[in-house]
């Protein structure tokens, strides 16, 4: 369940990541099965995963972008952690993988949105913005790999 909870902590940082990695990953069949991984294998949810994570990253380094920790950013970490938890984790785990992927992911978010802004006051938007999707990525790619 490890890697459930930390790919919760990945939904903390970019709400879509997650769940287009998850996707695409199903979608090329190297997941195991556990009856979540089919929903997001689906051609549709796959392709509009994959595309709000990229709309997801651009709009991050707007200088408009709300912060992660808003009610509706919260709302979205918890759907997608709960969503990715249960989706990594085993058939008869997927439950609490879910609902501790909801909360893991709303520390992370309040974690992430701290280290975000001390980052931003000496580096600026773009650049931390850019450090943050790659190792949101790298660590999205590697906890799918591992699975």
């Amino acid at each position: 369940m490890i890697r459930s909870l930390l790919m919760a902590a990945v939904a903390g940082q970019r709400s879509m990541t997650p769940l287009a990695v998850i996707a695409l990953a199903a979608r090329h069949g190297t997941l195991p099965d556990n009856g979540a991984v089919r929903f997001l294998a689906h051609p549709l949810v796959a392709t509009g995963a994959l595309a709000l994570a990229a709309g997801g990253m651009l709009g991050d380094k707007l200088p408009s972008a709300p912060g992660r920790i808003i009610a509706p950013g919260l709302a979205a970490r918890v759907v997608t952690g709960a969503i990715a938890g249960a989706a990594l984790a085993r058939r008869g785990e997927r439950r609490d993988a879910a609902v501790l992927g909801a909360a893991v992911a709303v520390v992370a978010a309040y974690l992430g949105f701290g280290a975000r802004v001390r980052a931003m006051r000496r580096f600026g938007q773009l650049s931390t913005g850019l450090v943050e999707d790659a190792v949101t990525l790298g660590s999205a790619a590697a906890l799918v790999k591992a699975a």
